[in-house]
């Protein structure tokens, strides 16, 4: 069972490990190391850069990207510019903009050709 740690969401992420960028995106789903994990934790419950999430548009078959409201009960936001029909894509694409939000950089284009 997993385990969440309150501390992990303050984990400090250093940009350069890049070698957690590229687990990541070999298995989007997991199983983690414990230092993705804790990234992962961070990048889901953190808020840095708002909080993006993947709304279903068809389940099981196609995902858009949305960003929560700062206050519960307003309208979700929407991308549909950002449309995913495989999921690991989707989660890639989340992960890269919680990357950038919290590291304060761009995870490289030619990252994005790897599988």
């Amino acid at each position: 069972m997993l385990q969440t740690d309150p501390k992990t969401a303050h984990f400090p992420v250093d940009p350069n490990r890049l070698d957690l960028v590229e687990e990541f995106r070999r298995a989007p789903k997991g199983p983690y190391s414990p230092d993705l994990q804790k990234i992962v934790h961070r990048m889901r419950w953190g808020g840095e850069g708002g909080r993006f999430v993947l709304i279903p548009v068809e389940p099981g078959k196609k995902w858009m990207l949305g960003l929560l409201p700062s206050r519960r009960g307003d309208a979700v936001k929407t991308f549909s510019d950002k449309t995913f029909t495989r999921l690991a894509d989707a989660e890639w694409a989340v992960f890269k903009i919680r990357w950038e939000a919290i590291t304060g950089v761009r995870i490289a284009e030619e990252t994005d050709q790897k599988p």
